[in-house]
């Protein structure tokens, strides 16, 4: 009995230690299961997160590759080689060109009739409709530019070809004019030259003629009324409300006033503008000033977010420790909380900027959509800005202009990179200095 009993209770142990292997087993093998399907969820993620990487890469390549395929073209115009004989057929005193309008003596004293008669005499038969309206005016700029040249015979001169030619040599319009001008471009009248113009001119009825010049500096003259006025009033108000501002009902009002203005459709601020500003400065119409106070307010909301942001992100300890060493409050808020939380506010002003520096409704609304044919001089004169500009130039027909929209687009984007890239220089030096 004795023996039978031993042997039923080793049996048992035997079978309970089977059991418990067998559930250390599953149990194992569950772990395992689980640590298999976290290690897959992990690469999963890490595929997903390249994937969105390189899909966001992948767009901004194939929207860089789109904008430099279609703007580099927009760099370049047609123009025609002449030889313009200038003794005796110009009749315009050389030290007039340096005197003030120097491009009216050149008119007065026949120039356009000239190179009218210059390109019927090597063109042939309607040579003069080949060239552009107003091309005599680069022909004028570099005999102002060389008064020398006026004692010459007869000089090389290149004059933008007319739009009509232009489009021709581009494979459109009439066979006639496109056989005509694959004549001239295989003799080497009709060139296909980098248009340095582009960036010193300003906006004109014909795509050989634009330049950019004018919108370019009526977008900075307007970003710096938006950064003068948006960006000291939206850090005081970010220092005021962090640091001095009690906390009740009305701060609360106000904190949730600034997330609701920074989420607004810019559009309505181009309304407040048109509202306000013109009322207040109605002579003013389509000026950078007006321009740059409409965007300020819109800018306004997003640099007291990333201020309070900035400035909360500050270590007490710093506070503590300067009140210690007896700084006053103002010193400790000046002294050392503002320069601390300089570099955030400066990433919330670079967001806020580029956003402005983009936007074509507020400023549409406000009459900034004018034809501006010189650049502005001062900040109440009429401009226009790059945006607007560009989306003026993508409303025209003509395909000239097609190529010049995206050249001016391209301009925009560096732009806002040496904006951007400015600011970021700041920030990091900032940074490096505390």
């Amino acid at each position: 009995m004795p023996q039978s009993t031993a042997s039923s209770r080793a049996r048992f142990d035997s079978e309970a230690a089977a059991q418990a292997a067998a559930v250390r087993a599953r149990r194992h093998e569950r772990m395992r299961a689980g640590l298999a399907r976290r290690h897959l969820d992990d690469r999963l993620f890490r595929w997903a997160g390249f994937a969105a990487v390189g899909f966001s890469a992948l767009i901004l390549v194939l929207l860089l590759a789109s904008m430099s395929l279609n703007g580099l073209a927009g760099f370049e115009r047609y123009e025609i080689r002449l030889d313009l004989p200038v003794k005796g057929e110009l009749l315009v005193d050389p030290s007039r060109l340096a005197q003030p309008q120097p491009l009216d003596a050149l008119e007065v004293g026949g120039l356009p009739a000239l190179i009218d008669a210059a390109a019927e005499r090597q063109l042939g038969d309607g040579g003069s409709a080949l060239i552009a309206d107003t091309g005599w005016r680069d022909a004028g700029a570099e005999l102002v530019a060389h008064p020398d040249l006026l004692a010459a015979r007869s000089i090389p001169l290149t004059v933008p070809a007319s739009d009509e030619l232009a489009n021709a040599a581009r494979g459109s319009g009439a066979p006639e004019l496109q056989a005509r001008a694959r004549k001239l471009m295989a003799s080497g009248v009709l060139v296909h030259s980098f248009d340095w113009g582009f960036l010193a001119r300003s906006d004109a009825t014909s795509p050989q003629m634009v330049g950019i010049w004018g919108a370019l500096k009526g977008s900075i003259m307007t970003m710096l009324v938006t950064l003068a006025l948006a960006f000291p009033v939206g850090v005081l108000a970010a220092l005021y409300l962090e640091e001095y501002a009690p906390r009740n009902r009305w701060t609360d009002l106000i904190e949730i006033s600034i997330n609701n203005l920074a989420a607004v459709p810019s559009i309505i601020f181009g309304l407040l503008g048109l509202a306000v500003f013109l009322v207040i400065f109605p002579n003013d119409r389509s000026a950078p000033l007006v321009g740059g106070m409409t965007l300020a307010l819109m800018t306004m909301p997003v640099i007291v977010i990333s201020g309070r942001n900035a400035i909360k992100a500050v270590p007490p300890s710093l506070r503590d420790a300067a009140l210690a060493v007896g700084a006053s409050p103002l010193q400790v808020v000046f002294h050392h909380v503002l320069p601390m939380a300089l570099p955030g506010i400066l990433t919330g002003t670079i967001i806020g900027m580029a956003r402005a520096l983009g936007e074509t409704a507020p400023l549409l609304m406000i009459g900034m959509r004018a034809f501006v044919a010189s650049p502005p001089a001062t900040l109440t004169s009429p401009a226009t800005v790059l945006p607007v500009q560009i989306f003026l130039w993508s409303d025209e027909i003509d395909r000239g202009f097609i190529e010049r929209t995206s050249a001016a687009i391209i301009v925009l984007l560096v732009f806002l990179l040496v904006m951007n890239g400015l600011a970021i220089y700041l920030r990091n030096r900032f940074e490096k200095r505390w």
